[in-house]
């Protein structure tokens, strides 16, 4: 059965070469935050998400760390898309002529190295990289180009005026799907993200990492972020990825008391394709 899948965007996007990682069957419903893709989701207007979490150039996208937090949608899988950003701009046009460029700012941060020799261009954050591409065509907008994928170009008929323009061609986006459809057996599950809080006291992070390091749990990536109403106190999120789901029990078990407020955001395969619809 084809799945509404909710997207940040439109279709053209990365976003959307995420979602077809995943499934074969789908409709994209397009977004214009990444809150939203979780409003379609309650409504019921989407069966399921597919979100951005950080790249391996521009870092984490950080207010999407508090919406797994806050909506507690849990993770079924991750993939990691390679990005190769683009310059498009409605046919005939030169890089010559082009005055401005609308992206997505963290199309903007990989592709610095190239604007660089084109002084007379002026970058602008838009919402969206595809969604550039999509307004440029439709309101026909001349002197005016995208950095968009070159699926994106394709779609709206849009003509790349460079390729490949990214400063780092190892440049990887790490994307997370959310379906409540979806259950991976404990068997084959090797990375888990959590979140929690701990009592503000000397060690207690090094504690936690120093009993995760002991049930041989792999830690991929840690974030903080700083708790609302309360100073100097922060939200962590953690990935962790492990061989055994018993010795990640156990790793859960033995941290749990000197925690406060554990979530776990989702158990599922790291960097795994699941092609299940």
């Amino acid at each position: 059965m084809k799945r509404k899948v909710a997207i940040q965007g439109v279709e053209g996007s990365f976003h959307e070469e995420a979602v077809r990682s995943f499934y074969a069957d789908f409709q994209i419903i397009p977004c214009h935050t990444f809150e939203q893709i979780y409003k379609e989701m309650e409504s019921g207007r989407a069966d399921a998400a597919v979100m951005a979490i950080e790249n391996t150039t521009s870092g984490g996208l950080i207010p999407n760390y508090e919406l797994l937090r806050k909506y507690g949608r849990k993770i079924k899988g991750e993939v990691y898309l390679s990005i190769s950003q683009n310059l498009m701009a409605l046919p005939g046009q030169r890089i010559e002529d082009i005055k401005e460029v609308r992206t997505h700012f963290m199309a903007i941060n990989q592709t610095l190295d190239f604007f660089s020799q084109y002084p007379h261009i002026e970058l602008k954050e838009s919402e969206n990289t595809a969604t550039s591409a999509a307004e440029i065509a439709e309101k026909g907008l001349k002197g005016v180009a995208a950095v968009a994928s070159r699926c994106a170009a394709e779609r709206y008929g849009l003509e790349i005026l460079a390729e490949g323009i990214e400063t780092y061609k190892q440049n990887f986006t790490r994307f997370l799907l959310m379906d409540d459809r979806i259950e991976i057996p404990q068997e084959e599950r090797n990375k888990a993200s959590l979140c929690f809080t701990l009592p503000h006291k000397t060690g207690s992070l090094a504690h936690i990492l120093a009993f995760l390091s002991f049930y041989e749990m792999n830690l991929t990536r840690i974030q903080s972020l700083p708790i609302p109403g309360k100073s100097w106190q922060y939200f962590f999120y953690i990935d962790i990825t492990f061989e055994s789901y018993q010795r990640y029990t156990q790793a859960i078990s033995a941290v749990r008391p000197l925690i406060d407020d554990l979530q776990i955001l989702g158990e599922y395969r790291s960097g795994a394709d699941i092609h299940v619809f």
